[in-house]
């Protein structure tokens, strides 16, 4: 778990919160802001991982302060989950989150828009791509270690579509994926 920090304000966020699972390689990526306390990463952790994965028996993370505060050691002790840091100046020792910080940093050089005020819009579209491409670990994506099947990503912009805005929908869908 580790953070995209001191990112150009895109409707209120300034940072992305990234969550790689070990075992899948699957990854979540969370718009927040740069100043987040360990309260609100713990609900960050309950609406998006959690609710849908359950309690990890561990985390990896540096050791910035929302991470290593009282509140987080409690809150993983009460959740039989172990904590474990990096050394804060040595990111390659979670190598796996600093690559998908990469990949996802120059997905959104590639796709945001000039004034880069709209890459939190495009995390969800730059999740489904990189679960989607094989890892190069496991040979397989993150989506079909999760699920067994790979996803329906079917986009037909060519197809005779009565809305304007929903074909114009469509081909930027197809575009960003």
């Amino acid at each position: 778990m580790d953070f995209i920090e001191q990112l150009p304000d895109s409707n209120g966020f300034t940072a992305i919160l990234v969550v790689i699972d070990c075992a899948s390689k699957q990854a979540i990526f969370i718009p927040t802001h740069d100043t987040i306390n360990s309260e609100e990463l713990a609900r960050l952790f309950i609406i998006h991982v959690f609710s849908k994965h359950g309690v990890p028996n561990h985390i990896t993370s540096d050791r910035g302060s929302e991470f290593v505060s009282q509140f987080t050691r409690a809150l993983a002790k009460a959740l039989n989950m172990e904590l474990h840091f990096t050394s804060r100046y040595h990111p390659e020792a979670d190598g796996q989150t600093e690559r998908a910080n990469q990949t996802l940093e120059q997905y959104i050089r590639i796709y945001c828009s000039y004034q880069q005020d709209n890459w939190d819009l495009l995390l969800p579209i730059a999740e489904f791509v990189y679960n989607n491409a094989p890892n190069a670990s496991t040979g397989i994506s993150p989506f079909f270690a999760n699920k067994g099947y790979h996803p329906n990503i079917t986009v037909h912009p060519e197809r005779d579509i009565a809305s304007a805005r929903a074909r114009d929908f469509v081909v930027n869908l197809d575009e960003l994926h």
